[in-house]
Formats: structure tokens, C-alpha cells, sequence
């Protein structure tokens, strides 16, 4: 970027204009312009306005510059856009009206200046002039100094002055003071022809104006009871802004206190909505697994209750065996009556046979042959008995066996399904005890974090109350001081 020296030279060259060697050796690195006592051409005033437009200064002093007309305005001129200059020193230039008209311009456009001193200038001397002054000055709201020692103002220009203090808040709006002021607002009036009206017009400003702090009207002809009335408005407005500036600050720090208070309890509602998500997926979990639980009792109840009616009709078909073999045993024992039967027709054939055979055996003895056979026919007939006999024995013998298998079989299966029916009803008893001890142990999980929750709900709700109780009592407070 150039530099304040190289760009002062540069101009000089592009206008025609020769450099003067004073303000040479004052352009140097830094943010303070000084030109006090130069002598100040209207060329050199020109080329300086172009130079203060770049913006490379913060502090210009031209006091005792003699300054012409046609130099001052263009000077002034220059500095209508500038956005860095903050203290503008103009003491001892004889201004007169058209420089008093400029400053008002400059007052009414630059947004930047703060502190512009403008003593030794015969300022009040043109009334016009110095109303088009304080119309600029008006419409300003960043200076905070303004220093108008003999300037000659009389009473009609301390009656402007006045007005423009009762219609702006001269110098600098109250919200801005509070927050940035470094120094308080400042007029200084000294060493004018202010006199009785002036003072009282000044007064009058004050009162209205509770943003001025200091105000210096020393050597202005005003009676004493009326510097000393200036002197306690421009106290009790000091003390006032005091007030404030403390208030603001404690209005500040309550409202960060706050702002860190409504932040805790969001981490903290926040850490509680998590804590009730995460218990809500842990009963949902309980009650998944509760769920399970119970299908599992119910399939094994189920699986149960079938291996029952498998015994049940394990023990139908056993019935039935047994019935059938009843009925094959009562078959049988009908064929053993009928066999027995038949062995009875046997022996009484046989007997009458013996009895003929003894018969024919007595009347013939030549018949010896058909007596052998018929004795060997009853010998076979004998056999024939004794075989039958030893299968009716070993029926019998087989029907005892069946008996007796069947009878331990038909005990077996009442055992076994009187143990079935035991071990069913016990499951059942055991899964239904489960059953209520799970259903009983998430009910009081369930109770008791609704408790909490709610236990945790009317803490919050006590919090959010004292926190609006808080609000409503800062509100009042901050309205009263503003």
C-alpha cells in the first residue's frame, strides 16, 4: 500500500502543485497528522483533501494554519467521506461564515469524527452561518467533544446551540454512550458573549438533554445562580449516566447469569429426556423379554398339554388293547368250555365204547383183531386226549401270561399318567407363578419410574417458574432505568 509521503507526492505531481517541504517532514509513517502553524496554500489545501480521502490518518491537527477561505472549504470538503479521521483540530483559522457552513456540512455527512476543535474561529459572528453550523451539528451523532472557545456566540447562538440539544441527543445517542464512551460528552463554551438569555437557553437545552455530562461556559457574562444551576443539571445528568452505565452492566451480567442458567437446564432437560428415552428402551427391552418369556412358558405349556393328550390317547389305545384282549380271553375261554365240552363227549363216547368193546370182547373172542384196533384207536383217542389236554393247559398258561402283562401294562400307563398329569399341573403351576412375578416386577418398574418422571417434570416446572419469576422481576427493573 503507498504511503501518506509518496501519495502527498504523487498528487502534488498529478495537479502541477510543488510540495511544500513542511508538510513533507510531517507526512511520515504513523496515524497524527500535525500541521500546526503552516502556512497552507489553497493548491496545497486541494491536494491534501485528496490525500485525506485515502484514509491513512486518525488525528489532524490544523490549528493556527491561517487558513484562506477557498482552503478551508476544500479542506473541510475532503473530508466528507472519511471514514478514520476521529479528532479534527481547526483552532485559530478565522473560518468565518462560508467555513462555519462547510463544518456544518462535514458535521451532517462524516460518521466517523469525535472530537473537533474549533476555537479562536469568530464563528458566532455570522448568525446564518453558525445556524447552518448547528443544523449539521443536529443531524451529527458520533462527536462527543466540541470545543467552541471564543468564537464570539451570543445569546441567539447559544438559543441554537439549545435547540439543537433539546432535538437530538447531542453528540451521541444514549444506548451508544452507555456501551462505548471512553470520555464523557463534552461542550466547551468558554470565553463567549453568551450573557443571561444564552445561559438560560443552555439550561434549559440541559434539563431536556440528560445525555450531556460536561459543559464549560466560563467567561460568558451568565449570573452565578445560573452557572451554578448549569453546573448541578450537568452533575445530577454525570450521576444519571453513572446510573445507567451501571445498570446496563448489571443488566448485562444478569442476562448472561440467565443465559447460562436457561442453558444448564436445557443440558440438563436434555440429559433428562435421554435418561427417559433410555429407560423406555429398557422396558421396552424388559417387556420384549417378558414377552419372549411368556411365548416360551406358552410353548412349553403347549408342548405339555400335547404330550398329555399323547397319553391320553396312548392310554385309549391301552384300553382298547386291554378291551381286545378281554374279548380274546373270553373268546378263549368260550373255546376251552367248548373243548372241555367236547372232551366230556370224548370220555362218554369212550366209555360206551368200552363198555360195547367189553361187550363184544365177552361175547366174541374171534374178533381179536378189530379189538386191537379198537384199542389202538382208544389209544390214539387217549393221545389224541392228553395232546388236547396239554394244549388247553398251555392256553390257559398263555391266557394267565396275557392276563397278567396286559393288567402291568394297564398300572404302568396309570402310573405314568397320573405322573404326567402331576408334572402338567406343577408346569403349569410354576409358569403361571412366573407369569405373575414377571407381570408383578415390571408393574413396579413401570410405577416407579412414572414417580420419577413425574418427581423430575415438577422440578423442571419449578425451575421454568422461578426462572419467569426472575425475568419478570429484571424486566420492571431495566424499563425503570430506561
Amino acid at each position: 500500500m503507498e504511503d501518506s509521503r509518496g501519495l502527498y507526492l504523487r498528487l502534488c505531481k498529478e495537479g502541477g502543485v510543488e510540495p511544500q517541504e513542511g508538510v513533507l517532514d510531517q507526512l511520515q509513517e504513523g496515524s497524527r497528522l500535525d500541521l500546526s502553524g503552516q502556512s497552507l496554500s489553497a493548491d496545497t489545501c486541494s491536494v491534501l483533501a485528496r490525500a485525506l480521502q485515502d484514509g491513512a490518518f486518525t488525528q489532524v491537527s490544523l490549528s493556527d494554519c491561517m487558513l484562506s477561505e477557498e482552503g478551508a472549504k476544500t479542506l473541510l470538503s475532503g473530508l466528507f467521506g472519511n471514514t478514520t479521521v476521529k479528532s479534527l483540530d481547526m483552532k485559530g483559522n478565522n473560518l468565518r461564515s462560508a467555513g462555519a457552513e462547510v463544518l456544518g456540512k462535514l458535521l451532517a455527512r462524516n460518521k466517523t469524527l469525535c472530537r473537533l476543535v474549533l476555537e479562536w474561529n469568530a464563528l458566532g459572528v455570522w448568525e446564518e452561518a453558525f445556524s447552518a453550523f448547528c443544523d449539521g451539528l443536529g443531524s451529527n451523532n458520533t462527536l462527543t467533544h466540541l470545543d467552541l472557545r471564543n468564537n464570539q456566540i451570543s445569546h441567539h447562538g447559544a438559543a441554537e446551540l439549545g435547540d439543537v440539544q433539546e432535538c437530538n441527543v447531542f453528540f451521541r445517542r444514549r444506548t451508544h454512550l452507555l456501551t462505548t464512551s471512553s470520555f464523557p460528552p463534552l461542550a466547551d463554551l468558554r470565553w463567549n458573549n453568551l450573557g443571561l438569555l444564552g445561559g438560560r437557553s443552555l439550561l434549559e437545552a440541559l434539563q431536556s438533554n440528560k445525555s450531556m455530562v460536561k459543559l464549560k461556559v466560563a467567561g460568558n457574562n451568565i449570573p452565578s445562580d445560573t452557572l451554578k444551576a448549569l453546573e448541578q443539571t450537568a452533575g445530577h445528568n454525570s450521576d444519571r449516566q453513572t446510573t445507567l452505565r451501571e445498570n446496563h452492566s448489571r443488566t448485562q451480567v444478569l442476562s448472561r447469569e440467565i443465559q447460562t442458567l436457561k442453558e444448564d437446564k436445557g443440558r440438563q432437560f436434555l440429559s433428562l429426556m435421554e435418561t427417559i428415552d433410555r429407560q423406555k428402551e429398557e422396558m421396552g427391552r424388559s417387556n420384549r423379554s417378558a414377552s419372549v418369556q411368556i411365548s416360551h412358558l406358552q410353548e412349553a405349556l403347549n408342548e405339555r398339554k400335547s404330550a398329555v393328550k399323547a397319553l391320553t390317547a396312548k392310554l385309549q389305545m391301552a384300553e382298547a388293547a386291554l378291551a381286545l384282549s378281554e374279548q380274546k380271553n373270553q373268546s378263549l375261554g368260550e373255546r376251552l368250555s367248548r373243548l372241555e365240552a367236547e372232551k366230556e363227549d370224548e370220555r362218554e363216547k369212550q366209555s360206551r365204547r368200552r363198555k360195547k368193546e367189553e361187550e363184544v370182547g365177552q361175547k366174541t373172542t374171534a374178533a381179536g383183531g378189530v379189538c386191537s384196533h379198537w384199542l389202538s384207536a382208544g389209544e390214539e383217542l387217549e393221545q389224541r386226549c392228553k395232546s388236547q389236554q396239554q394244549q388247553i393247559f398251555e392256553l390257559k398258561q398263555e391266557l394267565a401270561n396275557s392276563t397278567a402283562e396286559l393288567k402291568m401294562r394297564l398300572a404302568q400307563a396309570d402310573d405314568r399318567l397320573e405322573m404326567e398329569k402331576r408334572r402338567s399341573k406343577q408346569a403349569l403351576e410354576d409358569s403361571e407363578s412366573l407369569r405373575q412375578k414377571e407381570v408383578e416386577h415390571v408393574s413396579r418398574r413401570l410405577e416407579e419410574s412414572e414417580r420419577l418422571l413425574q418427581e423430575r417434570v415438577l422440578k423442571l416446572e419449578e425451575q421454568r417458574i422461578q426462572l419467569e419469576e426472575v425475568s419478570v422481576c429484571i424486566q420492571p427493573t431495566t424499563d425503570r432505568v430506561f
